[in-house]
């Protein structure tokens, strides 16, 4: 079928050619371009989809760029910011409230005559309003919100939060970077002697958290030494 239709159309266009040619006029190229079989067209569109295949698959894995401040690089994102902020928050509202509400309390009195209640009472006032506000701030001041790098000074700065919920920066080197020897629950390193905590597994590159806590450098392992302390013992 596809060779008698190939033939058609030369039949059809040389008529047209041979009256243009007799009134002294020429064919535009290009005007009655001669037919293709189906092989060449179905080879030329297999070569354009191999031409741009590789640059959809380019396209498919191109990464976007670091975020770049001031500070250097966003390194880490730690995810439970809002709920530290909203914790201590809703501590401190409650603390004022309270605050507010004891000149009332001790001009009125409870209404209760025994004394072990009002001082159960009192105490536990006492626990809500200052205990608990001052005890939050010492278990997330090292919560580490942020944190950025730069790889000109291999440097850290760590954005935390005070105590009235304000952003504090702490710029360390990495040198200043110290592993406890236990682990503990509110300390993943420390930053000279301010302690700091984010998790290893909101890192979106390894690699950071990685030379961040010095696990890139060489190990060496002085056998002379250990063998001094254990005699010495």
């Amino acid at each position: 079928m596809a060779p008698l239709l190939a033939a058609r159309g030369a039949f059809r266009a040389r008529p047209l050619g041979l009256w243009l040619r007799s009134r002294g006029l020429h064919s535009p190229a290009g005007c009655c371009p001669a037919p293709r079989p189906c092989g060449v067209l179905r080879r030329e569109r297999e070569q354009e989809q191999v031409t741009l295949s590789p640059a959809v698959v380019v396209r498919g894995h191109s990464t976007l760029p670091h975020k770049e401040s001031g500070d250097g690089r966003l390194v880490y994102t730690g995810n439970m910011t809002k709920a530290v902020l909203g914790v201590k928050f809703f501590s401190y509202t409650t603390s004022m409230l309270n605050i507010c509400m004891m000149p009332y309390i001790f001009r009125n009195g409870i209404g209760v005559e025994s004394l072990s209640l009002q001082i159960a009472f009192y105490g536990l006032i006492g626990f809500f309003t200052f205990i608990v506000p001052v005890s939050l701030h010492l278990l997330t001041k090292g919560y580490v919100a942020r944190l950025y790098y730069k790889a000109e000074t291999d440097t850290y700065t760590a954005i935390t939060y005070n105590f009235i919920l304000a952003e504090k920066k702490t710029v360390f080197h990495q040198k200043d970077v110290k592993i406890p020897d236990i682990s503990k629950m509110f300390t993943t390193f420390y930053a000279k002697t301010k302690s700091m905590l984010v998790n290893p597994m909101l890192f979106p590159h390894s690699q950071d958290y990685i030379h961040l806590m010095g696990y890139d450098k060489p190990f060496h392992f002085d056998l002379e030494d250990q063998q001094a302390s254990s005699e010495s013992k």
